[in-house]
């Protein structure tokens, strides 16, 4: 282990503009549901462009509010990319659907219109409800492509976008940011501290439809609505809901760490050009996860694809490798599809693209706090653990 600090694969940026933030929330009158929680609300869907978007505790109770609020259920089906995190399929287990797992670009990782139909063509029979394409890294997947073949399918798009906050997509109609609502029935966002903006734990719903965000706030708070004009103590529960709050402490930090998104945008966007002049001399053992022509990325992970076989190197050794130089480093990641659970249920699953994703990916070092001779360390000691140098 060298004496220089440890750079982890991502990790919060927290300055004292968030701590006073946080401090004046604990001196107010509301630790839990209070003010902030709308506040938050209005100036995310402003940050992204969205009519609306509803705050909740993680972004996996994210998805799972948008499973429930369109009605997906037992007999329903859902389409998912295996190349993601577990609570991206799981999310359809939650409310009884069955998870048609799609392929990927083993490029990008992401799910295409193509992976979708193929996953569609051999899937067996019963309604499909809801796609959830995955924007890998902060990479938009082809959001026109898939909600064509979703909506052929009777089904609607729920974005996957915690990897994607302050990215834009330009599909010949102009720059948008993801999250709008322009393609989708839904995007959901997280907060985890290696996120783009972090409130430790938390999630974000946004939404063009204003009823779908009705009955995600009722459903995040136990079903419970104050009927107007109704005696101040009464509560009416019309369906079942959970306790997916977001406190006030929390979104105190989240304003205020929204503020900072566009310098955080602007600092991963410079870290990411400088890995890629930094990488170019490591091709074709090494190369950046593509970013398809649409997409304006601003990346949450900086994915390589390294080709293990050809230099004679294991990922773990190269792992540890980076690790004994002080360098974090994360594989995403394992394919779904590829889990024990899922495997019982569904029997093997032949997706050769997620299996060469897997086989190659391998995340470095990103986040805003990084220097730029922070890069040049990483790449430098990739190349020794990869006998590059």
């Amino acid at each position: 282990m060298t004496g220089r600090p440890f750079l982890p694969y991502g990790r919060q940026d927290i300055d004292e503009t968030d701590i006073a933030a946080v401090a004046e929330a604990l001196r107010s009158d509301f630790l839990t549901t209070g003010p902030r929680i709308e506040a938050f609300e209005t100036e995310f869907a402003a940050a992204v462009g969205a009519p609306f978007a509803v705050a909740c505790s993680n972004g996996t109770a994210a998805l799972h509010l948008a499973m429930l609020a369109l009605d997906v259920g037992p007999g329903d089906r859902v389409a998912v990319p295996s190349v993601t995190f577990l609570a991206t399929a799981n999310c359809a287990r939650f409310v009884g659907a069955e998870v048609i797992f799609t392929d990927v670009d083993p490029a990008t990782g992401l799910m295409t219109p193509d992976t979708l139909r193929d996953a569609l063509d051999q899937a067996s029979p019963g309604p499909l409800k809801a796609v959830l394409p995955v924007h890998l890294r902060g990479d938009a997947a082809d959001l026109p492509g898939l909600s064509r073949v979703a909506r052929g399918a009777g089904a609607v798009l729920v974005e996957d976008a915690p990897h994607a906050l302050g990215s834009e997509v330009d599909f010949g109609d102009g720059p948008r940011r993801i999250g709008d609502g322009r393609w989708s029935a839904a995007a959901t966002f997280s907060f985890h501290p290696v996120k783009t903006i972090a409130t430790g734990e938390g999630g974000m719903i946004t939404t063009a439809d204003e009823g779908l965000a009705a009955r995600m706030r009722r459903l995040r708070s136990h079903g419970m609505e104050r009927p107007i004009g109704a005696d101040p103590w009464l509560y009416e529960m019309r369906e079942p809901g959970f306790n997916y709050r977001l406190p006030d402490i929390l979104c105190a930090l989240g304003q205020s760490q929204l503020k900072r998104l566009p310098a955080f945008a602007a600092r991963r966007r410079d870290l990411a050009a400088r890995y890629a002049v930094a990488l170019a001399p490591l091709a074709p053992h090494v190369r950046l996860a593509s970013t398809p022509d649409w997409s304006r990325p601003v990346l949450h992970l900086l994915t390589v694809l390294i080709d293990f076989e050809a230099v004679g190197r294991r990922r773990r050794q190269v792992v540890e490798a980076l690790a004994a130089e002080g360098i974090g480093s994360q594989v995403h990641y394992i394919p779904v599809h590829a889990q024990p659970y899922y495997v019982q249920r569904y029997g093997p699953v032949d997706l050769p693209g997620a299996a060469a994703w897997y086989r190659r990916c391998l995340s470095l070092p990103l986040f805003p706090a990084m220097a730029d001779a922070d890069v040049d360390r990483t790449v430098e000691a990739l190349s020794r653990a990869l006998g590059l140098e």
